[in-house]
């Protein structure tokens, strides 16, 4: 199973981006989809989660500007981040937890998957 990200770059303080990720593979089923993100020197953090059936949860420090959300029937999950600030600058990791196809048979458990990240740089 491979995640793909991609939406992130430079903005101004105030603005808005949206991240987007697709996963793709031998995909049986995916549970739990969510953002984490990253600045040098600490460890990576929950930014939002999302559940299959659509139950989300987010860091205090996003709750009422950044979204999460999915579409199942494209394996993809999003980030709008709205009233973006220079705090939000990081490196922006979707990662998902899913059942995959070994050969015929699926997998026993579920298994946490990573994208390779996307940069997001927020400038006064």
């Amino acid at each position: 199973v491979q995640l793909q990200a991609s939406g992130g770059g430079l903005v101004q303080v105030g603005g808005s981006l949206r991240l987007s990720c697709t996963a793709s593979g031998s995909i049986f089923e995916i549970d739990d989809m969510g953002w984490y993100r990253q600045v040098p020197g600490k460890q990576r953090a929950m930014v939002a989660t999302i559940t299959a059936g659509g139950i989300t949860k987010y860091t205090d420090s996003v709750k009422g500007r950044f979204t999460i959300s999915r579409d199942n029937a494209q394996n993809a999950v999003y980030l709008q981040m709205n009233s973006l600030d220079t705090e939000d600058t990081a490196v922006y990791y979707c990662t998902a937890r899913a059942r995959h196809y070994e050969g015929t048979v699926v997998s026993g458990r579920y298994y946490d998957y990573w994208g390779r990240g996307t940069q997001v740089t927020v400038s006064s």
